[in-house]
């Protein structure tokens, strides 16, 4: 069995280790990640970064390419589960995504919606989605200026985002009544089991998951049936770890520090970087308490001033200089001995349509990649906050085309480093989702990182 993730983001792996993720589809990457020992293969698309347009022919693009390569190397679709991976707090296009590939890989018998997220306090309770016990559309995560959502509610959530393509109605439910049921006694299994293989025509289904004894008895049910429905799936990481059910990873979080590259002169531990581009509301308290510490020294980016740039045809100059001088004042850092904290300034600027947002954010992760490929040489480990600053940071910064899944330094954050022979090239990169932990999680991963109490 394989297992492949088209993630909209390079944070979907956070809990699994072990497995390739990849930043090119190109045939000569894909052909070596599919041979890859793991069964899990992760698809970075980045679709979060993208409008609804860009993001379809993106899937389209991935997925045609997976074809192609499949019918190459002989694989069997009925040996593989699709799983299209997004936020557990409903950002992205979970209704687009999953339905273009339905149209690419499939047919399947239903579309499974699986949100939960059990180490980021996602649960999914009779059809409604909760963080911390809190209907997710309570949460600042719903007035997402791009993907807001108005209910908490699954099926409901369905209809709206597929602007009534999917009547709330017609969606079906696997609840947590039926799963704790399954756990317990052979016979309710079996009914579970004849429920999933009565699926058909693609149909939507929401699962509830408020623990990961729910989700386990879930998967047992679809891999039973691995060969007699084809079932696709779009959620958080919490599935994908159910389905890979992986040993316990042997790195420990103490080991997943000491990946830290040292100097190859003198044996000493380079330095770090931070790089904050997420602007949700944890992020900012998290830099907020960061920056107490002495040892970590911020520099902001003025976004307002980049914006103004980007928008004039004769300010490639101006933005090359502006990259220069911050590369120089990290450096400065670096060389002080503290650590760096590269962020963009907290305000969110209006713009006139969610399309020039979107492109601008991209241009302002662009920006932030520019400035941090110069320090390459000079870096032990960067910490990345942000799902889009993280993704461009290793495809346009580092130039990599797949990344290695080491494990979790703390529960759902990732390390990850290049395929590489090179010890100084393989620079590990915590990837930190904007929407994940409390406000002392960055300091606590940074104090991890440099082996201080």
């Amino acid at each position: 069995m394989k297992i492949v993730v088209f993630d909209d983001d390079p944070t979907g792996s956070q809990s699994v280790y072990g497995c390739p993720l990849l930043l090119k589809w190109d045939e000569e990457t894909l052909s070596q990640a599919i041979r890859n020992k793991s069964p899990l293969l992760f698809l970075l698309a980045n679709t979060r970064a993208l409008s609804a347009n860009k993001a379809e022919l993106r899937i389209k693009e991935i997925a045609q390419a997976f074809k192609s390569i499949s019918k190459k190397q002989n694989l069997n679709f009925e040996d593989i589960l699709f799983v299209s991976r997004g936020d557990s707090t409903l950002r992205g296009h979970g209704v687009l995504e999953p339905k273009i590939l339905s149209e690419e890989l499939g047919p399947f018998d239903a579309t499974f919606h699986v949100p939960a997220f059990f180490e980021g306090g996602r649960t999914t309770v009779d059809g409604e989605h909760l963080l911390n016990g809190c209907p997710v559309h309570l949460t600042t995560f719903a007035r997402d200026k791009v993907f807001g959502y108005s209910t908490s509610f699954l099926p409901e959530w369905l209809e709206e985002k597929s602007s009534g393509a999917i009547s709330a109605k017609n969606v079906l439910q696997v609840n947590r009544n039926q799963l704790n049921a399954a756990l317990l006694d052979d016979k309710e299994m079996d009914q579970l089991l004849y429920f999933l293989q009565g699926l058909s025509n693609n149909v939507s289904v929401v699962v509830d998951a408020e623990e990961p004894d729910q989700m386990r008895i879930f998967t047992d049910a679809v891999i039973k049936l691995m060969g007699k429905k084809r079932f696709l799936f779009r959620s958080a990481a919490s599935l994908i770890s159910s389905f890979a059910n992986l040993p316990k990873n042997s790195y420990s979080p103490s080991d997943l520090a000491s990946l830290r590259i040292r100097d190859k002169f003198s044996g000493t531990r380079k330095s770090g970087l931070i790089i904050v581009g997420s602007h949700v509301q944890l992020a900012d308290e998290q830099l907020q308490f960061l920056l107490k510490n002495s040892d970590c020294k911020g520099i902001e980016l003025p976004v307002e001033k980049i914006a103004s740039l980007f928008e004039k045809s004769s300010a490639n100059n101006s933005l090359k200089s502006l990259e220069e001088k911050y590369y120089l004042e990290v450096k400065n850092i670096l060389e002080s001995g503290r650590t760096p904290v590269l962020f963009t300034s907290r305000k969110e600027i209006n713009f006139s349509s969610i399309s020039k947002r979107m492109v601008f954010g991209m241009e302002l992760a662009d920006f932030m990649a520019a400035v941090s490929s110069k320090l390459l040489p000079d870096l032990g480990y960067v910490i990345s906050k942000g799902g889009i600053t993280t993704q461009t940071l290793l495809e346009k910064g580092f130039k990599l085309e797949m990344v290695e899944l080491k494990g979790q330094i703390l529960p759902g954050l990732s390390i990850v480093c290049p395929y590489t022979e090179d010890e100084n090239k393989r620079i590990p990169t915590i990837t930190f989702p904007g929407n994940l932990g409390d406000k002392t999680t960055l300091l606590n991963a940074w104090r991890l990182l440099e082996k201080r109490n």
